[in-house]
């Protein structure tokens, strides 16, 4: 039988820090699941922004690396950019070719150095747009630019001049600012005589 000297309760200092080490515990794992949460959506903005990278990449390093423009009668057998049939089809720089935008069905990028300086904003409403000039949805908070400089090469019994490969360099930010930066290098193939 229990007696009032052998009854024994929690006091009220017991009490409040019982609740105060509790709140503290609560506290705790709500931040960390709060962490968690907001991280949850950040791989996918990485791999899209990834993936958006190697497409572009991809559709540059498709592109010709000819010493005249693609369009120009001697595309294929010219030896330097001073053998081209029209002045300014020389594409021997990394500039893009006057007139060309990546969008033109007329007049599209034809020519690994047309690409350098390309670039969309996050301030587009359009962001990012397929090659044929269509917004893609749920892009628009993206923004890409490319580099395309000459770069000599040089390995165990190669030597590249620079005047013959360039490092084309992609770059995509994301939405919440961070970015995704792929380089590659691309060598020049002609004169490519029948």
């Amino acid at each position: 039988m229990c007696t009032p000297e052998t009854q024994r309760g929690l006091s009220l200092v017991e009490v409040i820090i019982f609740i105060v080490l509790v709140a503290v515990a609560i506290g705790g794992v709500m931040g960390v699941m709060n962490t968690v949460v907001a991280r949850s959506a950040d791989p996918m903005v990485r791999k899209q922004a990834v993936a958006i990278a190697e497409a572009l990449m991809e559709e540059v390093l498709l592109m010709p690396m000819t010493y005249c423009d693609p369009d120009d009668a001697n595309v294929l057998g010219a030896t330097s950019g001073a053998a081209c049939a029209s002045v300014g089809n020389d594409q021997t720089a990394t500039a893009p070719q006057a007139g060309e935008t990546r969008y033109s069905t007329a007049t599209p990028f034809d020519n690994v150095a047309d690409y350098h300086g390309f670039s969309t904003t996050t301030a587009s409403p359009s962001g990012i747009r397929h090659i044929d000039g269509g917004a893609i949805n749920g892009l628009g908070g993206y923004s890409v630019s490319v580099l395309v400089s000459s770069s000599a090469l040089a390995g165990t019994g190669y030597t590249v001049s620079a005047s013959n490969a360039v490092l084309v360099t992609v770059t995509v930010s994301g939405p919440a600012g961070d970015g995704v930066r792929l380089q590659a290098y691309r060598t020049r193939h002609a004169p490519r005589n029948p």
